[in-house]
């Protein structure tokens, strides 16, 4: 199985049924299609939330609580937090 999609997200709020219904359905259904990379965007989120940065850590751990409320699952799709892997920068520079 060949890394087809390496989707990431934002933690700047709540997630909402949007969300739920745009994304996180779609992820569920491509984890058991490709070998998926999905990842919380937490360096992202300070261009939202620069003044306020100390919000964004539980954002990260609402976020992925509800990826997996939704679905998501650890076993069949690999999850992250850019911050706790530096070198997604790298990836996310030549990717966008």
């Amino acid at each position: 199985m060949s890394i087809a999609y390496f989707p990431e997200c934002d933690p700047t709020g709540s997630l909402h049924l949007g969300h739920y219904h745009g994304v996180l359905k779609n992820w569920v259904k491509l984890q058991h299609e490709f070998q998926c990379l999905f990842f919380v965007a937490d360096w992202h989120a300070l261009t939202t939330h620069y003044d306020t940065p100390e919000i964004i850590g539980q954002h990260v751990w609402d976020m992925l609580v509800d990826w997996l409320a939704a679905g998501v699952d650890p076993s069949q799709a690999t999850l992250f937090i850019q911050s706790q892997c530096p070198n997604t920068l790298n990836c996310t520079c030549c990717c966008r």
